[in-house]
């Protein structure tokens, strides 16, 4: 499964963000080494919302930490608003992070117990905008972005991050990020840790501020039916690579990887027409130290042969969209059927 080429393929003016060739890699002792992420190409238009998906140990969350360079890629660029983020060095990088925010997964210990909430929220223009106790602009952009994700800003002043449960101490991490009037927020598995109808509300919120703010979005998760209710395309990988890309809507209703066929069939919906339809994963993820050769899928893929055994697969355009898939036997939704 490749994951080179995305990018130039599609007919739009320049994305505002533009991942090309992402390779993350991680020594594991001996001489050994993790292929996390490998040869990952993706771009984001400005105000889309792309998903990432993929089950656990895809590389989902590594791709999403190279991207704001927390840790730097081993390999690959990461061109946000014209500048590669992985070029600029010291000040440079420090003055750009705060176009680029993140919300990670688990929204209680990524939050300080013991600091007020205002003080958590307000932490960024005290660094970056001079303090938001002063009053004037900081202060009132402050209690006006708690206000927005949900929460009263005098409670805020008084009560800690402790006090408060996982959907409302993720709802002071969208705040905590917002604050800085980012251009994209990277959101990591934002809802996995939450209860089902906690999950709703968060989903609503980040639309909300998506539209409120302007925002573009990079959403990673491992549920492809929370991925479609807020994204505008849909990029799943498995095991470092991405194997298809393309509009959610065209995605969800004509999959033409065999392993996003696997995942949506798995979604127990109703109104899924692939609900049950294909036979679930059967063998373990592949290890990222010695991914297979040829297609990283085929040792799980009820359709593979010995091409998908001895040579990878390069993306190429389904139909006449923006839909790319990785596959020597795809499903071609013009047909419903494989070639």
């Amino acid at each position: 499964m490749a994951g080179s080429g995305t990018a130039h393929l599609r007919n739009h003016a320049d994305p505002l963000l533009e991942v090309e060739h992402l390779v993350m890699e991680f020594p594991a002792g001996k001489g050994r080494v993790v292929h996390a992420v490998s040869d990952v190409s993706f771009d984001v238009l400005e105000g889309e919302t792309l998903g990432l998906v993929g089950e656990s140990g895809c590389g989902k969350s590594t791709t999403a930490k190279a991207v704001i360079q927390l840790p730097r890629p081993t390999s690959g660029s990461v061109v946000f608003d014209g500048r590669d983020l992985t070029r600029l060095q010291g000040e440079e990088l420090r003055k750009a992070r705060p176009d680029i925010q993140m919300i990670f997964q688990d929204p209680i210990s990524s939050l300080n117990p013991r600091r007020k909430v205002y003080d958590i929220v307000s932490e960024g223009v005290e660094v970056w905008g001079g303090s938001a106790r002063s009053g004037g602009f900081t202060a009132d952009r402050v209690e006006r972005i708690i206000r927005d994700v949900g929460l009263d800003p005098e409670v805020a002043k008084e009560k800690r991050a402790h006090e408060y449960s996982g959907g409302q101490c993720q709802r002071i991490s969208i705040g905590r990020a917002l604050v800085l009037d980012p251009k994209v927020i990277v959101c990591d598995e934002p809802v996995s840790a939450l209860d089902v109808s906690v999950q709703a509300q968060i989903l609503n919120l980040l639309e909300d501020m998506k539209e409120r703010y302007g925002l573009t979005l990079l959403f990673i998760s491992h549920d492809l039916s929370v991925v479609r209710h807020i994204s505008d395309r849909v990029a799943v990988m498995y095991l470092g690579k991405l194997c298809e890309i393309g509009d959610s809507d065209a995605l969800y209703e004509n999959p033409a990887h065999p392993y996003t066929r696997i995942l949506l069939a798995a979604i127990p919906d109703p109104d899924n027409p692939l609900a049950g339809s294909v036979d679930q994963l059967s063998t373990e993820l592949p290890s990222p130290i010695e991914p297979p050769p040829g297609c990283r899928f085929h040792t799980r893929c009820p359709r593979a042969d010995d091409i998908c055994r001895r040579i990878e697969p390069q993306m190429a355009r389904v139909g006449d969209g923006d839909h790319f898939v990785a596959c020597h036997f795809p499903d071609l939704p013009e047909t419903g059927v494989t070639r």
